[in-house]
């Protein structure tokens, strides 16, 4: 009995101890880039800097400074118009989604970003990279 429980607790430890996956990684993904652009139109630093990758954080080591890059560069996005989400790639079976995303930015000039997703080891996503290109098509990932 006792090398039963000791197999059942051995086999509950590792079951566990495996990553675990999104159920839709694009839907997932799409999930997370909706609430960084809220957080970002909100300004809300705290919310939109939580939704960074630990690679992204470990080049912005704090809110202030993730927040004041993305209004240098990613104006579109920090004051996105409308936007609507275009094509998902998944690499490696959704440990990687690439996602693009349409927005016109607040002077009304279209763009498309690709967002980087990276799966993290707790089954979330988060923002790996944009890549920003003015155009009001989309040209695939």
């Amino acid at each position: 009995m006792a090398a039963r429980f000791s197999s059942l607790v051995a086999f509950l430890m590792f079951a566990f101890a495996l990553p675990v996956h999104a159920e839709d990684p694009a839907a997932e993904a799409q999930a997370i880039i909706s609430a960084q652009i809220d957080a970002l139109m909100a300004e809300d630093a705290d919310r939109a800097y939580a939704l960074a990758s630990p690679d992204i954080r470990g080049l912005y080591p704090d809110k202030d400074s993730f927040f004041a890059m993305v209004k240098k560069n990613y104006e579109p996005v920090y004051h996105a118009g409308n936007y609507a989400f275009g094509r998902s790639k998944l690499v490696g079976g959704g440990e990687m989604v690439f996602q693009e995303v349409m927005i016109t930015g607040p002077d009304g000039k279209d763009w498309t970003a690709i967002y980087e997703m990276r799966l993290m080891d707790d089954g979330s996503y988060k923002i790996n990279g944009v890549r920003m290109m003015k155009n009001s098509t989309s040209t695939g990932i």
